[in-house]
């Protein structure tokens, strides 16, 4: 399933969508009805009374049996009908967005938010119907959680980007120039080398949206964008999936198929691409090693920028439309909105017919934009026709998560940033592998934050970071 899906979003004809929709849908079903088999649910319980199992073994009869009694809650008709219906809507999704008209998503939307709603109700919940959702990408967390959260991320950030927008701005029109498709995809093969993506155990491609693929690890596949008139887009996009696609490289072979051989959590996962995104791909150290190469591969268009020009470009914070291509400050805005309205949705304070206009006010309230294109307003993402109500808070956690986790290998690796100068970023990948990759599913989030860290998340290191780092680039005091 996970193959057939890759090559719906990279190679597959346009004309195989339909039946490509019945193949997985098929496939959903089938197994679904394995993982629900009564003498599996009987293996389990025994399991899980046994005195003989280790932690690691009663970790993953633990987890496997919570999918298990989580799988029991859908029948095999439902499951069909949300995997073909999510085939259908991606399908739709992908063409609404090249014709830039919304209206053409908007039933597909509509059928898989009515079916997304009665999976809560499959799953149930205490307190809001969207726990049920969060719980799938991030266990037991909560929407009341999230909201306090981003109230207190959105009170901290407010004066931050206040302070910016008065200050004297970095020049970033040379990053719009035009630059050629094919040397950028180059560059970006130089880039997931030396931050040290196996392509033996993988491969990159282009997607109308980037993401990653892990089939196991040894077979890990990443995808990026490419602007022509948006050097960072490529940038940025291959970056960040080669942290969530080093990751998955670096899970346990050996427990391939246990809850011990599998990533623990989206917000665990997005921290790894967030970390290497932001904490190394926007850094200055970074770019002292790589900017030069950059120069060679577009000597005209880079001729007379510095590698600090380059540096305050790419950092410049700035409103803009597309989430993906946003600044490190601002990019919570965008989270913020996606989370409003899944959770107005899923409440039922809005409709799926409402969301467009909604998406559209609240990027003028939070941004200060005035949408006018689908493609760069509701359609931008792919994972509502996915199905992934629930995922986007994870972005923000992991944001938070990567400067924690970021500040704590600084204190145990020495001269971190001047390794990242030479072009050895090893050290950090081997402190990643052995701190997080390796431990799979055997933590839960808040565990494996203590135990890097010595406390549970604290948005104080994210706070602490951006404070520090925009105060130096914008020459201003907090």
């Amino acid at each position: 399933m996970a193959v057939l899906q890759w090559d719906q979003e990279v190679y597959m004809p346009a004309m195989g969508a339909t039946l490509r929709a019945q193949q997985l849908a098929t496939l959903s079903g089938m197994a679904h009805d394995l993982g629900v088999e009564k003498e599996l649910g009987s293996l389990l319980e025994e399991l899980s009374k046994s005195d003989s199992l280790n932690k690691i073994e009663k970790i993953n009869v633990t987890e496997t049996l919570r999918v298990y009694n989580d799988r029991k809650k859908y029948n095999t008709a439902f499951v069909i009908e949300l995997s073909k219906t999510v085939s259908e809507s991606f399908n739709a999704w992908q063409e609404a967005k090249r014709k830039k008209d919304f209206n053409l998503f908007l039933p597909f939307l509509s059928k898989l938010v009515d079916l997304k709603k009665k999976e809560c109700d499959l799953l149930g919940y205490e307190e809001h119907p969207y726990d049920a959702l969060l719980n799938q990408f991030e266990p037991g967390l909560k929407t009341k959680k999230v909201s306090a959260i981003f109230t207190q991320l959105h009170n901290q950030l407010i004066p931050v980007t206040k302070k910016i927008a008065d200050a004297s701005q970095p020049n970033t029109d040379f990053l719009h120039l035009h630059f050629d498709k094919n040397k950028q995809w180059d560059f970006s093969l130089i880039l997931l080398k030396q931050l040290n993506y196996d392509f033996n155990k993988g491969r990159q491609d282009i997607s109308t949206h980037p993401f990653t693929t892990g089939f196991n690890a040894n077979d890990v596949r990443v995808t990026t964008r490419i602007n022509e008139n948006d050097l960072f887009e490529m940038i940025g996009s291959s970056i960040h999936e080669c942290g969530h696609a080093l990751y998955e490289q670096g899970l346990p072979v050996n427990d391939y198929g246990l809850p011990s051989g599998e990533f623990l959590s989206l917000a665990i996962h997005e921290s790894q691409s967030r970390l290497w995104e932001n904490k190394v791909g926007r850094s200055l150290s970074f770019w002292k090693c790589n900017f030069q190469t950059l120069k060679n591969t577009f000597p005209d268009q880079l001729k007379n920028i510095s590698v600090q020009q380059f540096y305050a470009a790419i950092n410049t914070v700035k409103p803009s439309f597309i989430r993906t291509n946003a600044d490190e400050l601002t990019y919570h805005l965008h989270i913020m909105i996606r989370f409003e309205l899944e959770r107005d949705l899923f409440e039922g304070k809005i409709d799926v017919a409402d969301l467009k206009n909604e998406w559209n006010k609240k990027y003028n309230n939070y941004l200060g934009l005035k949408v006018e294109d689908d493609s760069q307003g509701i359609l931008q993402d792919v994972h509502w026709s996915h199905g992934m109500f629930g995922y986007f808070p994870t972005y923000s956690l992991g944001s938070m998560y990567a400067a924690q986790f970021f500040e704590a290998a600084k204190n145990e690796i020495k001269n971190l940033e001047a390794e990242i100068e030479s072009g050895s970023n090893l050290p950090l990948l081997n402190w990643l592998r052995e701190k997080i990759h390796r431990h799979g599913k055997t933590f839960s989030a808040d565990e494996l934050c203590i135990n890097i860290t010595g406390s549970e998340l604290n948005i104080d290191f994210f706070m602490n970071y951006i404070k520090e780092k925009y105060a130096n680039l914008y020459s201003f005091n907090l």
